[in-house]
């Protein structure tokens, strides 16, 4: 109960905070910038500012990190990861991809996650043990089990110094799929992958707020997350690959070949 707590929460803070951004995607907008190329909006501010409020008010002695900097830090073993806009370039350009997404480790592990999409009013949600759904219909990842007929995701985040290997993995890749993606917004590529709409995604360069609560929906939802050499899952570690689990072992041998090359 305490958990279905949680996430009955979550879900409502996020759906508060996903109208707060298209209320503000329809109106002109401050820009700033964090370092070159990384931007930031009043709306991830006031986001962020929503949803640490109402995490402390529900649950005071947890932990929030947030991309922001607003969270909080405590001595709990709950901490929530919070990005209040996923997809902030998408946003700042106009570009309707974007979503609100808040996971829940406990002890280091995600327990539960929630990734909503505004735009589309598609509410991901995961508990560990309990299953993935998007409105409440189950999520199962693809059967696709042949790499030549995936179609896969990455991003190239902009303050990320490994661009020109993920190019060439991106080029491999390209070589070797249907094709590869790249919609600006980590935490709904994850659900894709969840959804099966997707049969695999990684990118080299992600903090844990943007990876925690879809890669619990990808393992809830029967696919496999490890790093890209296919050791374990590492939340606060940089690199995340997710896949339907049936080409997973493929994709990593294609990661080491074109990492071999690279460090030669």
């Amino acid at each position: 109960m305490q958990m279905e707590n949680h996430l009955t929460t979550a879900i409502e803070i996020a759906r508060e905070a996903g109208a707060l951004l298209v209320q503000l995607f329809k109106s002109p907008m401050e820009i700033t910038y964090k370092r070159r190329s990384d931007l930031v909006t009043e709306a991830d501010r006031r986001s962020e500012a929503l949803i640490v409020e109402r995490l402390r008010r529900h649950f005071p002695q947890h932990a929030i990190v947030g991309e922001e900097g607003g969270g909080q830090q405590t001595d709990s073993d709950y901490c929530w990861y919070v990005d209040p806009l996923d997809g902030t370039t998408n946003f700042a350009h106009g570009f309707p991809v974007f979503c609100v997404t808040l996971g829940l480790a406990y002890c280091g592990e995600v327990v539960a996650g929630v990734v909503y999409d505004p735009t589309r009013e598609e509410l991901f949600t995961a508990e560990k043990g309990a299953g993935a759904y998007l409105n409440n219909e189950r999520l199962h990842v693809s059967e696709t089990a042949d790499l030549a007929r995936c179609l896969l995701a990455t991003g190239f985040p902009p303050f990320a110094t490994n661009h020109d290997l993920n190019i060439k993995f991106y080029f491999r890749f390209t070589e070797l799929s249907h094709g590869i993606r790249r919609a600006g917004s980590a935490a709904l590529d994850l659900c894709s992958v969840a959804a099966g709409r997707f049969d695999g995604f990684w990118e080299l360069k992600l903090n844990p707020w943007d990876k925690a609560a879809g890669s619990l929906l990808v393992t809830e939802a029967g696919g496999l997350v490890t790093n890209l050499a296919g050791k374990p899952f590492n939340l606060l570690g940089d690199d995340i690959f997710a896949s339907n689990g049936l080409v997973h072992e493929e994709m990593v041998q294609v990661f080491s070949e074109v990492l071999a090359r690279w460090t030669r």
